[in-house]
């Protein structure tokens, strides 16, 4: 989003962002659920969340810029630790839909060997189920990479603690460095949430350690009448409501893309079972259920083809706010080293 695209040269201007956008995820959510389909753990909603973060760090530095504080004071130091937890935050992200990246390469390497075959006997077959097996095996082993990466540095982003703890500043302090104190308290407590969203689809869900119950929100009494977290606390609560879908769920990548590839997998492999269990039984070959097979084959393709479209503009995404965090440090700092 372009950060010129909305006028945020205010605290309340910035407050206002954050709601508009928060309302926009909570929208979509809504309409996913009436549609009933599976909105909140897809790729296309996880863009938007991580477009959201993108405009609220862009916005920001805007709205540092314009506040005109003063140089050598402690905002500095508070704006550097909060954009620092971002870019660790990236390099999670990245390094958990990178190891996604992998599989995928690994599953589109078996549809393509499939298009080698234009009639299965139940050598071929069998061919197919080891390459098929030998995959789903590596995808176990992604899957514990990615819970080891999001049990070990969630807890050193302190996320779950920034959204649900209540170890906030006194009314007062929120008016510090012209209420700029406050819209990083805003800001980090958003971002930890629409982080968590993120981990969970992109990373490794876990039903134990999701966090997404209604926490306490002090809206009034800490933030007067911005709003912005009565809108959180309707979006957390829509999220916590399709989370619901999941459970009883094994752990796991939680992307919707995703997890519909390896269902399509399991589905080709079941079907290459199930014609070499019936030609040995029959002592015969028979292809009566070409269609059905090649259906199925064809599903797969089309789910890695999405998959790989969405993982490719994710990492593209994660690159540019990376980017864009490290230029907004560099902006900030070059400005108090010239106002000094």
């Amino acid at each position: 989003m372009d950060p010129n695209s909305c006028t945020t040269n205010s605290v309340s201007g910035f407050y206002n962002l954050l709601t508009r956008e928060l309302n926009n995820l909570s929208q979509s959510l809504l309409i996913s659920h009436n549609n009933n389909n599976n909105n909140f753990s897809s790729i296309q909603f996880l863009q938007q969340v991580l477009s959201s973060l993108q405009s609220f760090n862009s916005h920001l530095t805007i709205l540092v810029q314009n506040l005109h504080l003063p140089t050598g004071e402690k905002w500095l130091d508070e704006y550097m630790d909060e954009s620092s937890r971002l870019l660790e935050a990236c390099q999670v992200l990245k390094s958990g839909v990178s190891a996604i990246e992998n599989y995928v390469a690994s599953g589109v390497n078996i549809v393509s060997s499939l298009d080698n075959y234009h009639h299965f006997n139940p050598a071929i077959s069998r061919q197919v189920i080891r390459a098929i097996s030998i995959f789903q095996r590596e995808t176990l082993g992604l899957e514990e990479d990615n819970r080891v990466l999001m049990e070990t540095r969630i807890q050193q982003l302190s996320l779950c603690h920034d959204l649900n703890g209540t170890d906030v500043p006194m009314d007062s302090k929120f008016n510090g460095f012209s209420g700029f104190r406050g819209v990083l308290h805003a800001m980090r407590k958003v971002s930890s949430f629409l982080l968590l969203i993120l981990f969970n689809g992109l990373v490794f869900y876990s039903p134990e350690s999701s966090s997404f119950d209604q926490g306490d929100y002090e809206a009034n009494a800490i933030f007067g009448s911005t709003g912005f977290m009565v809108s959180m606390a309707r979006l957390r609560q829509r999220v916590a409501n399709e989370m619901e879908r999941f459970d009883g769920q094994s752990a796991g990548v939680l992307l919707y893309e995703f997890r519909e590839s390896k269902t399509a997998m399991e589905e080709v492999k079941f079907e290459m079972e199930r014609m070499v269990g019936f030609v040995e039984s029959e002592d015969g070959n028979n292809d009566d259920d070409y269609d059905g097979r090649e259906y199925k084959i064809e599903k797969m393709r089309r789910g890695f083809g999405v998959l790989r479209s969405g993982v490719e503009t994710i990492i593209g995404q994660l690159d540019d706010f990376f980017d864009e965090i490290v230029e907004g440090r560099k902006k900030l700092l070059d400005m108090c080293s010239s106002h000094r």
